[in-house]
């Protein structure tokens, strides 16, 4: 039950703001989806996010341009990010992102419209991009 695990965190003791914050994030994401765009980000403090290299340009145009319940081809993020010919460097970025579910490397699929890879497993893509996808209804109505 996701109430239970809530209630597991909010009691924690000592918790540091930007943990309040992820925990509040992925409570949202996954209870409360319509909640996530308002909700202030984690501190990111990765050096893979460093906006100067492709890996952080790619993982931050992903962050900001792809949004909840949405889906982008490889070869689509990487023209948002500046290079078309980059699909494959896309993959490996995705590959090395830090932080999963929070910057959606499950959004970004193949130009069959297939899932593709996944750090956490094929069937967890599947679930997350299902979530997403019903959510997204849910909130049309």
């Amino acid at each position: 039950e996701s109430s239970a695990a809530w209630e597991v965190c909010e009691g924690a003791e000592e918790m540091t703001e930007p943990l309040e914050q992820c925990t509040a994030w992925l409570h949202a994401y996954f209870c409360e989806p319509e909640r996530v765009a308002t909700l202030p980000l984690p501190a990111f403090h990765h050096p893979l996010l460093r906006r100067d290299s492709f890996t952080g340009k790619v993982l931050w145009t992903l962050l900001r341009d792809v949004k909840f319940g949405e889906a982008v081809s490889y070869k689509q993020l990487a023209e948002l990010a500046g290079n078309s010919r980059a699909a494959r460097a896309v993959g490996g970025a995705m590959r090395s992102n830090p932080i999963p579910i929070i910057i959606p490397c499950h959004r970004v699929i193949r130009s069959s419209g297939q899932s593709g890879n996944y750090g956490g497993g094929s069937v967890l893509k599947e679930w997350l991009l299902s979530h997403e996808k019903l959510q997204k209804e849910k909130l049309a109505y």
